[in-house]
């Protein structure tokens, strides 16, 4: 079913006001498009973190603070994408279906797995960049307990800014029969326009900037540590954190800015171009958490070992196509300590 038409742009994620009457199906029919992806970005999502989550598991027992934090990161990645079917029906449909209650949990869920990642991705940078620049006082920090204890902080703070979609997510009905799940502010009491300045900002700031700052700090000092000490296998240690971060800045930052330059368009041209930019945009978005497993299997040589382990312990007629390096069987006997990659 394609998405009806409507004379005032709304996006479904974030609560934006009409600009002017405008006819935007062509949009709407973009995003309906589009939105199929997210089927996709689900299933692979889904096997591909599962797949890190369980040679994790079975291969390393979380006996180091790294794999701990991977682990957080791939159950937030799993979070986020468990929300992306729902958003791929309410877009194909232009109308919400499930209800109430999971109009917020959904709601609630995306924000918690976004938020969860960027702030995983950051701590990861910034253990990577206590290891290496500062190896002799890492070994005294760098514990079982800092690793639960961080991820706790990085839970809790994102529990916290989710109160806010928590709340205000619900199930509402505009432009005539259709059915809308987002921030709904019509609300005694409430700000509206503060209160979504707030929310904007506050993810702008605290899940983007501050994040981005931090990490470009880190492998400022990372680089500078590794060409000084011209050790390889440090480079070949702090190489995957770069790449997944990397890789998650290059896919949210086209969305962030269009979502920053959003409000000051004011014809209806405007409106149209900057709703193409942010379905599309939007999507790549996305896209950065279905990907992002095939960076841990095909760029640390360990996790290739483990996925070739698996692979033949449970369909032993591969045997003579898939190679297992000794290495790791020996390390899957010892149950070795050291990260994945």
């Amino acid at each position: 079913m394609t998405p009806s038409t409507s004379t005032d742009y709304y996006d479904y994620e974030y609560n934006v006001t009409p600009i002017s009457p405008c006819n935007t199906y062509s949009i709407n029919y973009l995003g309906a498009q589009l939105s199929t992806l997210y089927y996709v970005m689900f299933v692979f999502s889904l096997f591909g973190n599962g797949l890190v989550f369980v040679i994790i598991h079975r291969f390393q027992k979380l006996t180091s603070v790294t794999n701990i934090f991977l682990l957080n990161l791939v159950l937030s990645s799993l979070i986020f994408t468990s929300s992306l079917p729902f958003w791929g029906v309410y877009q194909q449909l232009s109308n919400w279906i499930f209800g109430t209650t999971m109009c917020k949990i959904v709601g609630s869920v995306y924000f918690l797995g976004f938020y969860s990642s960027v702030l995983f991705l950051t701590l990861l940078t910034f253990d990577r960049h206590v290891a290496v620049v500062y190896p002799l006082a890492a070994s005294q920090v760098r514990r079982r307990s800092y690793a639960i204890v961080s991820c706790a902080v990085v839970w809790l703070v994102s529990l916290l800014a989710c109160i806010k979609p928590m709340i205000l997510y619900r199930p509402f009905t505009f432009l005539g029969n259709t059915v809308f799940c987002d921030e709904y502010y019509n609300i005694d009491s409430i700000n509206a326009s503060h209160l979504r300045s707030a929310g904007f900002y506050l993810q702008l700031f605290i899940f983007f900037l501050f994040p981005l700052a931090i990490i470009l700090y880190c492998y400022i000092r990372i680089t500078i540590a590794v060409v000084l000490s011209k050790i390889a296998t440090k480079f070949k240690t702090v190489r995957l954190v770069f790449i997944i971060v990397l890789l998650f800045f290059a896919c949210w930052t086209p969305f962030n800015i269009v979502l920053l330059t959003y409000d000051n368009v004011s014809t209806c041209d405007k409106v149209q171009r900057m709703g193409y930019a942010l379905q599309v945009t939007r999507t790549i978005a996305y896209v950065y958490f279905c990907i992002s497993p095939i960076f841990y299997t095909f760029v640390g040589k360990k996790f290739q070992n483990y996925f070739r382990l698996l692979l033949v312990k449970h369909f032993p007629g591969l045997t003579s196509f898939v190679t297992v390096s000794h290495t790791t069987r020996s390390t899957t006997t010892k149950m070795a300590t050291s990260p994945v990659y």
